[in-house]
C-alpha cells in the first residue's frame, strides 16, 4: 500500500462522525485534546470544523510513556496544556495514528491525573491495527494494514498530508 490520502476529506468525514455521535448521546458541549505532535495537528483541524467553544488542549505524554526509562527525555519536551477543568467534561481525545494503543494509554493516564472526565471519545486519523492493549477508536479517518517495512507519515501542520512510506 502506498500513496497519498486526501486528509481534508478524511477530516470532514471524522468531524461528521463526531457530530453524529455527540448528538446521539445528547452531549451539548465537548472539549478536545490533541496528543503532541501529529495528534495536535489533526485536533486543530477538527476543533475548527466542529466549532468547539472551549480552547484546544494539548497533551505531551513523554513522561507517561511505559518506555520512558528506556528512551529518556527528549531535550525539547514541552509541558501539557489543558486550558479547562477535566472533571465532568466530555473529552474528544485526538491522535494521528493508533497502532499498539500505548500512546493512548499514556494519554488517558495523564488526563486522569488532571481529574475525572464524564466520558472520553477517541478520534484518530489512521487506525493501523496491531494492538498490544485493548483500545479502539470511536472515530477513524482511515483503517489500513501496512506491509513490513512500511510506515505512516503525517506531515504538517500546513499543509497536513498523509502518506505511506517504505522504511529504509
Amino acid at each position: 500500500m502506498s500513496g497519498q490520502y486526501d486528509v481534508d476529506a478524511l477530516l470532514q468525514q471524522m468531524a461528521q462522525q463526531l457530530r453524529s455521535q455527540l448528538e446521539a448521546e445528547h452531549i451539548q458541549e465537548a472539549v478536545m485534546i490533541g496528543i503532541h505532535t501529529g495528534g495536535v495537528w489533526v485536533a486543530e483541524r477538527l476543533h475548527q470544523l466542529l466549532q468547539l467553544k472551549k480552547p484546544l488542549g494539548v497533551l505531551n505524554i513523554a513522561f507517561y510513556r511505559d518506555d520512558f526509562t528506556r528512551i529518556g527525555v527528549h531535550p525539547q519536551v514541552k509541558p501539557s496544556n489543558l486550558p479547562f477543568k477535566v472533571d465532568g467534561k466530555h473529552i474528544i481525545l485526538v491522535d494521528d495514528v493508533l497502532y499498539t494503543g500505548r500512546t493512548i494509554r499514556a494519554a488517558l493516564n495523564e488526563i486522569f491525573d488532571y481529574g475525572r472526565p464524564e466520558s472520553v471519545k477517541l478520534a484518530v486519523l489512521v487506525d493501523r491495527g496491531g494492538r498490544d492493549l485493548p483500545i479502539q477508536a470511536d472515530v477513524v479517518g482511515v483503517q489500513m494494514t501496512l506491509a513490513e517495512g512500511e510506515q505512516v507519515k503525517l506531515s504538517g501542520p500546513e499543509p497536513l498530508s498523509l502518506s505511506i512510506q517504505k522504511v529504509v
